[in-house]
Order: C-alpha cells, then structure tokens, then sequence
C-alpha cells in the first residue's frame, strides 16, 4: 500500500469525523420553543407604582434601513416613555430574540446610538440592585447637540445576566455546546438629563418598581436566574 494512498485514506476518514462532529456539535433545540409564550406589551404594565406612560414622547427610534436589520434580529420589541407624579420621565426599550446564534445576536446601544449620530461620552460595568438580586449593568452616558441621555441596560441570554459581548458568547457558546439554541432579551432604560449620577439613581428606582410590578414569572424572563435565586 503506497504512503499517498495510506495518507488520503487518513485524511478521508480524518475529515468524514470532523463533518460528524460539527454536525453532533450543532445546537438544534431551540429554548425558546420550550417556554411559554408571551407578549412584552401585555407583560410590562402600561402603569405601576406612581409612574404611568406618556404617549407624547417615544424613545430613541432606529432609522428605516437599521429598523429592518432589528427586525430580523428581534421578535418583539416594546418601547415607551414613563412619567411619575413628579414629572420625571424614563424611557424603556426591551427587545426579544427567540434565537441568539451567532447569525442573530442582541444590538449593543453602544453601537445603536453611535450609528444614529450620539458620541458615547461613557461606556462602564455596573450592578443594579433589586429585592430579586444583583443585575450585572452596562452604564452609558451619549450625547447629541444638548441632549444628554444616561443609559443603563443588561443582556440576558438564556437563563443569565451578562454585561459584556465577550460573556455573551461565552454563554451562549456554553448553550451550544449542550445542543441547545438560547433566547435573549435586551432591556434599556434612559432619561435626558445632565446629572448622570441622578439619572441612574432615577433609572434604578424605576426598574425596582417594574420588577415589583411584575408576575414572578416574568421577573426570570427580565432578569434570569438572578429572579430565581432572589
């Protein structure tokens, strides 16, 4: 048996191994499938505590060409303006993804606001704490002409919390590895005001009182498995 021979044989069994083992390795099971469905608009209440939402001003919106590109990446989004009694106004977005493969993964704000023609003064980690446990934070900070807008907002993939792309893909990564397709939700809250410091202060008592507002259940869609623990 020639070496040339014994060496495409090797190769030919060598590559059929790896075909067998990326297809073995490819998640098929999409969570999302396995859970109850919902609706983000019926989920979080049109009001709670003392805020309620105004309909005169709707949160950072994406151009026509980005809106289109969203709407492949998400299959729900919600998007709304809060006021209190005291006239403090915060804006929600919450996106969902049925299907956080690498072809379809959650839009960072840094990149949103950024591409819709804000400087990102500031972009640091946080933690946000709440009755139903600590949610690890992105904090923002972009500005455009004199609107100044301070952001916070957290990723979950699949059961967790994450606050970096790098943990984004390792989670989702551990999710493929086990045969299984995550979901993902976004969830971004911001005001418009100069005092950063105040305005996550402001950011943090409203989601408080979100949660609260919430059925348990769909604190874990929000939150993850920090809900379940706390």
């Amino acid at each position: 048996m020639s070496r040339a021979f014994t060496a495409s044989v090797v190769l030919g069994v060598a590559m059929a191994a790896t075909s067998a083992l990326t297809g073995a390795l490819t998640p098929t099971v999409m969570l999302s499938q396995q859970q109850a469905q919902f609706s983000l608009d019926q989920m979080i209440p049109a009001a709670f505590a003392d805020w309620a939402v105004d309909a005169s001003i709707v949160p950072l919106k994406a151009d026509p060409e980005r809106q289109s590109v969203l709407e492949k990446i998400y299959d729900q989004t919600l998007s709304r303006t809060y006021v209190n009694r005291a006239g403090e106004r915060v804006m929600l977005s919450i996106a969902y993804g049925g299907d956080q493969s690498r072809a379809l993964q959650v839009h960072l704000p840094e990149v949103c606001y950024v591409a819709q023609g804000f400087d990102m003064l500031k972009v640091g980690d946080g933690a946000l704490a709440t009755r139903y446990g600590q949610v690890p934070v992105k904090r923002l900070v972009a500005r455009q002409n004199s609107r100044n807008e301070p952001i916070t907002y957290w990723i979950t993939v699949g059961d967790k919390a994450v606050k970096s792309s790098f943990e984004h893909k390792l989670q989702r990564l551990a999710y493929g590895l086990s045969g299984k397709i995550p979901d993902g939700m976004l969830v971004r809250v911001s005001t418009i005001q100069a005092d950063a410091g105040g305005a996550y202060k402001l950011q943090d008592r409203f989601v408080g009182q979100m949660l609260d507002a919430l059925q348990p259940r769909d604190r874990v869609r929000l939150l993850g498995a920090v809900a379940q623990a706390g």
